[in-house]
């Protein structure tokens, strides 16, 4: 997937679900023709198959389980995801942590389907742990900064700069992407200028009276 990645995370926020994920989904088709930034879309999983269906940006689930097809009531699988049309998933977000062999189980199954595995970390070392099983992209986002307003490429640069380090020592192949806090076109181009491939984000695309603006703003300055 070309970089720099812009993947926002629609979590389960009102303002992402059905006629406002389908417009937020509009605007950054819209805003990654006329920049080239590729931008993607995680939404709920209600909302994968339309919109993988109606827009050409990437759409991935927030999550999936490393399990094959079966009587596996109320778990998501690989297959099901590539079934939807979405090109990969989140593996291990913050909001829905796993022990490690539950990622390594959803990895080896996105893998499977040839599907991007997104996993996210909170630190260098789980980064650089996350790294050995090959995933597309490593996200990095310290759990004191989601939601806070406060970027963590202002905050804490370092962590940036370690984490691409480490991941890149144990995978040259794995990019990095990071998250919390993500704001404006600024903190995007911090990140990148740090050696990530892009950034995390939700709640200021999701929650913005016009998500466009935010979207156009986000790559203004890559």
């Amino acid at each position: 997937m070309p970089s720099p990645l812009i993947l926002v995370n629609l979590k389960s926020y009102k303002e992402g679900m059905g006629n406002r994920a389908h417009q937020i989904t509009t605007a950054a088709q819209l805003i990654a023709k006329e920049s080239g930034v590729t931008i993607g879309i995680a939404p709920t999983y209600i909302d994968l198959h339309p919109l993988c269906h109606h827009f050409t940006v990437p759409i991935f689930a927030q999550h999936v389980d490393g399990y094959e097809p079966g009587a596996h009531t109320g778990h998501i699988t690989a297959d099901s995801l590539r079934l939807t049309g979405a090109v990969g998933s989140l593996v291990n977000h913050s909001e829905r942590r796993l022990t490690l062999a539950d990622i390594e189980g959803a990895v080896r199954a996105l893998q499977a389907q040839k599907l991007v595995a997104v996993v996210c970390t909170n630190n260098e070392m789980t980064s650089a742990a996350a790294a050995a099983l090959a995933p597309e992209y490593v996200a990095i986002e310290p759990p004191e900064l989601i939601g806070s307003g406060v970027s963590v490429s202002k905050a804490n640069p370092e962590i940036i700069r370690r984490s691409v380090s480490l991941v890149h020592a144990v995978n040259p192949k794995t990019k990095v992407l990071t998250g919390a806090g993500i704001q404006t076109g600024e903190c995007v181009k911090i990140a990148v200028d740090l050696g990530t491939d892009g950034v995390l984000l939700a709640s200021s695309v999701v929650k913005a009276q016009d998500p466009g603006a935010v979207l156009r703003d986000l790559v203004s300055k890559l």
